[in-house]
């Protein structure tokens, strides 16, 4: 049987550190995240500044996140955590794809002209089956510095 969408379901989690964890998934991808961040800027998960709490730390039912305590409100996706742990290492995430398709206004067919990609690749790293090559990354953020040097001055 094979697993949809590997590159989101949990094979393993482990805690490495005072919130920091070990992330496994089920395509190979292993990854460290940190989470201090997060959870001081979320306060519904103020209770996994407790060491006790962190340490619960388990798949979810289906693989597809985490939970603490068994409790489904202190609850993080696996999509989620494999874009933070790409990030927090220096590389791109599909997230990223995402968000700057969205702050630009680009439908696949755009993005993917705007990035001389084909729609497929591009659907590909969108959709996270795919890992975000550097150059695509760095593509991204030149387009849009591009963008926004080609606009004309607003007068005041």
């Amino acid at each position: 049987m094979s697993i949809p969408q590997p590159q989101f379901h949990l094979v393993a989690v482990d805690v490495t550190g005072p919130c920091r964890l070990s992330l496994r998934f089920a395509d190979g991808h292993t990854g460290q995240v940190e989470l201090t961040d997060i959870i001081e800027r979320h306060p519904s998960l103020s209770r996994l500044r407790h060491r006790d709490v962190f340490a619960t730390v388990a798949a979810d039912e289906w693989r597809r996140g985490i939970i603490f305590a068994g409790d489904d409100s202190l609850a993080l996706a696996s999509d989620n955590l494999r874009a933070l742990s790409l990030e927090q290492a220096g590389q791109y995430s599909h997230q990223q794809v995402i968000a700057w398709m969205h702050r630009n206004g680009l439908s696949l067919a755009g993005a993917a002209t705007a990035l001389g990609l084909s729609r497929r690749m591009l659907a590909y790293y969108r959709s996270g089956r795919k890992p975000v090559p550097k150059t695509v990354g760095l593509a991204m953020l030149g387009w849009e510095h591009r963008q926004a040097s080609d606009r004309p001055a607003q007068v005041a």
